[in-house]
């Protein structure tokens, strides 16, 4: 089920890390950026290495600054996927996060985000994480969402989204190859009443939006395009 490129390049997790603060919501230990002025929501789905991951809370203190309210639960309640735990193997790790189990989850954590005045709210999701948020894309609660390298997505989930979709894929990833990315594009094709948008980035692998070093360009690029395609989708559609 779990293929061992979601355990590459595991980030150091910091509880201090980023611009934001730290507060419940929702029921669960949320990372918050921005201001709740803005009246716009985005909620962002961790992948296995939790919401302490600072490329993943600097991505949030991006999307802030582009006017959003911006929200990092932590769904894995304090228990992010250690690679070197021999105890917590993926496969038996997995069994104690399922994704269904953070979509449930997540749906008090929007439903907190509208009682704070937030009128409408987008969502993306990294590898588990994206799974999570294809689950939230096939009810009208959310304006819209993002799949960055998705894990565990199927054709049939595709099938089922109802709300705007961008897809962004990695040509190296056995996850999400390409091939199933383009299978998700043709099913899209097909529903013309859900807006979509499917790229794949050349010479990536599974996880560059958030799993990359800051000090090489030649990763921080092609990430920084990716989050600069899914901040220009939210300003289409989380409006």
């Amino acid at each position: 089920m779990s293929g061992a490129q979601c355990c590459e390049n595991p980030p150091t997790l910091s509880s201090t890390s980023g611009d934001g603060c730290v507060q419940q919501l929702g029921g669960l230990q949320t990372y918050v950026s921005g201001s709740l002025d803005s009246k716009l929501g985005i909620l962002l789905v961790s992948d296995i290495f939790g919401y302490e991951s600072p490329n993943l809370r600097k991505l949030a203190d991006k999307v802030a600054a582009a006017g959003f309210y911006v929200v990092v639960p932590d769904f894995l309640h304090g228990d992010p996927y250690v690679p070197e735990n021999a105890e917590k193997p993926l496969p038996i790790w997995i069994k104690s996060h399922g994704t269904d189990k953070g979509a449930e989850e997540a749906k008090p954590v929007i439903e907190a985000l509208k009682s704070k005045g937030i009128s409408a709210v987008g969502a993306a999701g990294m590898c588990w994480g994206a799974k999570v948020v294809g689950e939230l894309g096939k009810s009208d609660d959310l304006k819209a969402i993002v799949m960055a390298h998705p894990s565990f997505v199927t054709v049939d989930d595709i099938k089922e989204i109802k709300v705007p979709i961008a897809i962004l894929g990695a040509e190296i990833d056995k996850m999400s190859p390409p091939e199933l990315v383009k299978q998700f594009e043709e099913v899209l094709s097909t529903k013309t009443e859900v807006d979509s948008f499917v790229k794949i980035f050349p010479g990536v692998s599974h996880g560059w939006t958030v799993r990359y070093n800051n000090e090489d360009e030649a990763a921080v690029k092609p990430a920084e395009e990716a989050h600069k395609d899914m901040l220009d989708w939210f300003a289409k559609y989380v409006k």
